[in-house]
């Protein structure tokens, strides 16, 4: 399954712009909290898929829910891309032969890796990580597509509503 992201690196260089200006932040004023932000956003998914919750029955939240956690994890990989001028657009999403828990700690060590090594490799290497864990999430390209659009819409409603 192949995923391009190019439109959506336009959509959130638009929103990074409008907080940028209301907030009079940038992105070097704020690189360490968007990576704190991308690290939290990584385990409410986590938390959401239920996947290490070995002591309970119940199952994942709808996809729904799963799917709005994960556009949040995108919104900042797209936002930490910007300033690096990133241009691979597209990606081929591959399904893993390991359980969505250790997919999880896989993507927790890339980013903690761009973290500490802010640069293109670090940062492609994030990001398919993250892409990977969608097989698992039962989301298609277009889910990946259509929920960063929708977390996109409530984003701006937001910045309108000063939250």
């Amino acid at each position: 399954m192949k995923v391009n992201l190019k439109e959506l690196y336009c959509l959130q260089s638009g929103l990074d712009k409008e907080i940028a200006e209301k907030h009079n932040v940038s992105y070097k004023s704020t690189h360490e909290k968007r990576l704190l932000a991308l690290i939290v956003e990584i385990g409410e998914l986590a938390n959401e898929t239920r996947c290490f919750k070995y002591w309970s029955n119940k199952g994942p939240s709808p996809k729904e829910i799963v799917m709005d956690e994960f556009a949040d994890g995108l919104h900042f990989l797209l936002s930490l891309g910007i300033p690096l001028n990133a241009s691979k657009f597209e990606y081929e999403i591959e399904k893993q032969d390991k359980e969505l828990t250790l997919q999880i700690h896989d993507v927790y060590k890339a980013a903690i890796a761009l973290l500490d090594n802010y640069d293109l490799k670090h940062y492609e290497d994030c990001f398919q990580k993250y892409l990977n864990l969608t097989p698992d999430l039962g989301m298609s390209s277009e889910d990946i597509i259509n929920s960063y659009k929708a977390k996109l819409s409530v984003n701006y409603k937001r910045q309108e509503t000063n939250y």
